[in-house]
This record gives C-alpha cells, structure tokens and sequence, in this order.
C-alpha cells in the first residue's frame, strides 16, 4: 500500500510533491490506514557520472535527502526505472547498469523499485531477437532476474514491482525471477470502462497470488476527478477483492472527505489486506452483473456483486447465488460500504444495485 506519482503528477513531479505528499499522507491518517510506500515515477532521472553512476536531476536536488524525509515520516520511498536504456518518457534507464544502480538506489536508502520495460522491447529485444518471440521473452526474463541479483547484492531489502504489461504471462515465472508484484495488463486510466476492464480481467489469476507475490492491476484512480462516487467504491472494492497492491495516485492537497473515506474504509482495507492473501475470484456472471467471491482467513468470504452496467438493476434485482460461493441455503451478512449487519440472509435475497456500482458484504455460515 503506498502512493505513485504518476497518475497526478506525470513528468511534473518534483522533490517537492513527494515532500509534500509524505505530510499529507501523514496528516490525512492514510499513513497509519497502511499507505507507507511514496513512490516516485518517471522523470526524475538525469545523466550519469564520468563512473557511470545515474544521478537525480534538477527536480530532485538531493535524493538521499528526500528518502531521508519521507523515512523521517515513518514511510518508505520507492522509484522507477526500466531495464531498457530509456525510460517510457524517454530519461536514463538501467540497461548496463544494473547492478551500478541498485547500489546507488541503496545508498539513497530506496525501498522499492518499479522496473517499466519500455524502451527494452524495441532496443534489446527486437534486437538481439528478431522475429522470434520465444527467444525475446527469455531475454525479457533475463533482463529481470538480473535487476533482481542487483538488489539482492545490495542487501538492502526492496520491494521489486515489475511492469511488463502482463506479457508471457508473468504470474508464471514473475515470482522466479524475484517479483513482489507484477502488472498484469496495460496502464490503467480513470475511465469507468478501462478500470473495470482491467479488474475483470484477473478472472482466473487467483491462483497465482500468495503472501510476497502479487498480481498487479495497477495503480488506483480513486479521487482523480474523472469517476464519480459509485465508481470510485466499486474501483476500490474491485482492487480489494483481487488482493491486489493498493498505490494510491490522486492529489492529496484536493482530496475531499468522501475520497478520503473509500481510501481509508478500514473493513474494506482488511479485505485487501487479508493475511491469508488469496485473491478473489469471479463465481457468477450474468449480463452486466458479475459476483466475486474472496475467502478471508477467519473463514468468512468476501461477496461483491457489481453491476458494471449502464443502467440499475431493476424488477427482479439481483439474486445472491450462495451455491456458486460455497454456503447452502443461508448465510450471516454484513454490508461493508453500508456498515450494517442485514442478519441471516437467504439464497433467494435480492437488491437493486445502480449503475456501475457494487454491494460489498462478508459472509459466514
């Protein structure tokens, strides 16, 4: 759980931002609600030394400073770079350097790294392998495991984000080759279609995600002006039900009570951060409805029932399908969002859910 730059900032952010967001995550509770990792994004790369060492450049004077302030808040400071020689908005990548750049990420005092492929496609890969798709991908795997012996020749513990777009399905080897977590598709945006495009397309992935390693939809568009409130508590609750990492990327400067609220929902946090760390998975799927289903470590389960529909159930609403999540006939509900018990509810129970928006419930026997 943390905050990325990206999404807000984009090449604009400067050692100023990531000051100023440390207060805030600080002064908005998000800190003690778990968002401990302040991760900085493109752009903050400049040239290197006559030793080849990567240096910051203008916008961020002093690097080791800032890792020293935003530890200095009782958070941690990630940063990107890509195994190309450039980064996706065109600045120094590792290619060469890697283990040259763990050790001076180290020395600043980083605690994650989030490695973008980017410019290795078309520099290494299409290069040294042309044609030949097999034979990239192990230079794709390759290029990773090294970064990963880096870090590890460091000593210093970083968490290892890597973001290849899901390519050869990464779930498969990622966790070999030293990721914590790993994208599973394209970049997310803060579109109603996009976001929930991607979350449904981690059907089937659940088995893949343990305690340490992840699936990684990507970041959150929570609070990004472009989603209103039911999409923002379905985009949450989508991202919790799939276990996934939660890098928050809004304007904590604007961030209203009511974002602040879907951010920090300590039961629905719980879900996503369930020490048992399965994923969830999708059980029932009819027309614009689906249901997800999440077990929890304390035996209950987690029950979503979106409607990613343009218009609200209406009529009969929506049966609950307790069969498909493993119960009988009957089960004790909770309503998270809602924060009510709703007592013994039955296989025939039914709601109207609007338009891209969701129920949230934790179920036991």
């Amino acid at each position: 759980m943390g905050w990325n730059s990206w999404n807000f900032f984009a090449g604009k952010v400067t050692d100023k931002d990531i000051r100023d967001t440390a207060d805030l995550l600080v002064s908005t509770g998000m800190r003690d609600a778990g968002y401990v990792y302040v991760n900085i994004d493109d752009t903050w790369e400049g040239k290197r030394d006559e030793q080849g060492r990567i240096q910051s450049n203008e916008k961020f004077p002093d690097m080791k400073a800032l890792a020293d302030y935003v530890h200095s808040k009782g958070l941690k400071l990630g940063i990107y770079s890509s195994p190309g020689p450039k980064t996706c908005a065109g600045f120094e990548g590792s290619l060469g350097h890697e283990e040259q750049d763990a050790q001076t990420y180290a020395g600043w005092g980083v605690d994650y790294l989030k490695y973008d492929m980017c410019s290795f496609i078309g520099a290494v890969m299409n290069v040294q392998a042309p044609g030949d798709t097999a034979k990239q991908f192990d230079i794709m795997h390759a290029a990773y495991e090294k970064m990963h012996q880096a870090i590890l020749k460091t000593g210093r513990p970083m968490v290892y984000s890597f973001c290849e777009y899901g390519w050869d399905s990464v779930w498969d080897w990622g966790p070999g080759a030293g990721a914590n977590l790993w994208r599973t598709t394209g970049d997310i945006s803060a579109n109603f279609d996009r976001m929930s495009s991607i979350g449904r397309a981690q059907a089937g992935l659940a088995k893949f995600v343990g305690p340490g390693h992840w699936n990684d939809p990507d970041m959150l568009e929570v609070g990004n002006g472009r989603l209103n409130h039911d999409e923002n508590v379905t985009h949450m609750t989508l991202w919790a039900m799939l276990a996934a990492p939660l890098i928050a990327g809004n304007n904590l400067t604007k961030m209203t009570p009511e974002i602040g609220a879907i951010l920090m929902n300590k039961d629905v946090l719980a879900i996503d951060q369930d020490p048992l760390g399965k994923q969830g998975d999708r059980v029932f799927a009819e027309g614009p409805v689906e249901i997800w289903a999440k077990p929890l470590k304390d035996g209950s389960k987690a029950v979503a029932i979106f409607n990613f529909g343009e218009s609200a159930t209406q009529m009969r609403g929506i049966a609950l399908h307790l069969k498909e999540m493993g119960f009988g006939g009957s089960a004790k509900a909770h309503d998270v969002w809602a924060a009510k018990d709703l007592g013994t509810i039955k296989d025939d129970w039914k709601t109207t859910i609007p338009r891209h928006a969701v129920v949230l419930l934790v179920m036991k026997r």
